[in-house]
């Protein structure tokens, strides 16, 4: 496999600040289209209604005060309600919601207010004002589908109705069984267990440099919920494997213990 920054992720990997590879592609050209026809129509149809209750409402009014309301409602539709609503969601339009998209910042993390604001000011320009041409033909030479409000954001959007697919657990190393056994191992912080597991399930289609350099990586920040270390000289992805198979057996017998005293309370009722 090429030599590449952590090997194990493909292009479409999503890497969480703990890198761990969330293997959440995407959005296509296609559902991004759907997902932008269906908000450009709720936000049209959002703002014929308040028009005509603005008009009626303002058939004896002042004309000025009519079209300050007008130009209050405008900016209310097209940029704060899609900014309010994308930084409630995380990243969601009705759209995206009906699709199962959201967007997501460059490094995978949820969206802010700030990257609400720019997506829905640009989208006015490049979905309304030219009738989406910009953003179509940006999403299309994209990789990630990206709009111009996208690049103006730092953010694309992904397809989060996948099911994350882990390795099968490790085998505890016969050699560090003894050590496993007397070690003081802490729970893994989820993203840094999740990075593990895909590592030593991905450790066949590694080269020997990226399995090296990740493995000590990982086994540098699986370290500090370990005490005392492995002998010296263990590998990192012994190290690894003998740390997550402690924990999923000490995880499991817990359960067990939960389970009988459940049922010992409950046979007593």
């Amino acid at each position: 496999m090429p030599a590449r920054e952590f090997n194990m992720l493909t292009s479409d990997d999503l890497v969480t600040g703990e890198a761990v590879a969330l293997d959440l592609p995407p959005a296509g050209l296609g559902s991004r289209i759907a997902s932008g026809i269906i908000d450009v129509v709720a936000t049209i149809g959002t703002l014929v209604v308040l028009a005509i209750i603005i008009g009626v409402a303002a058939t004896h009014a002042d004309p000025a005060l009519a079209d300050a309301m007008l130009i209050l409602t405008t900016v209310l539709v097209f940029v704060v309600v899609p900014t309010t609503l994308e930084t409630l969601t995380r990243g969601r339009s009705l759209g995206k919601l009906a699709l199962g998209l959201r967007t997501v910042r460059d490094d995978a993390g949820p969206i802010s207010f700030q990257h609400a604001l720019i997506r829905s000011l640009v989208g006015f320009v490049e979905v309304y004002a030219f009738f989406g041409a910009p953003a179509f033909l940006s999403a299309l030479v994209s990789g990630r589908g990206k709009r111009l409000g996208d690049y103006a954001a730092g953010t694309y959007v992904v397809r989060s109705r996948v099911a994350l697919s882990l390795p099968h657990p490790p085998p505890m190393p016969p050699h560090l069984a003894g050590w496993a056994a007397r070690a003081d191992i802490t729970s893994l912080p989820t993203g840094l267990a999740l990075a593990v597991r895909q590592y030593l399930g991905r450790l066949p289609t590694l080269d020997p440099a990226s399995r090296v350099r990740v493995g000590t990586r990982l086994a540098e920040q699986v370290s500090e919920h370990v005490a005392p270390l492995p002998p010296r000289g263990t590998a990192p992805e012994d190290f690894l494997a003998a740390v997550v198979a402690a924990r999923r057996d000490r995880d499991l017998a817990r359960l067990r213990r939960q389970d009988d005293a459940r049922r010992r309370l409950t046979s007593r009722a």
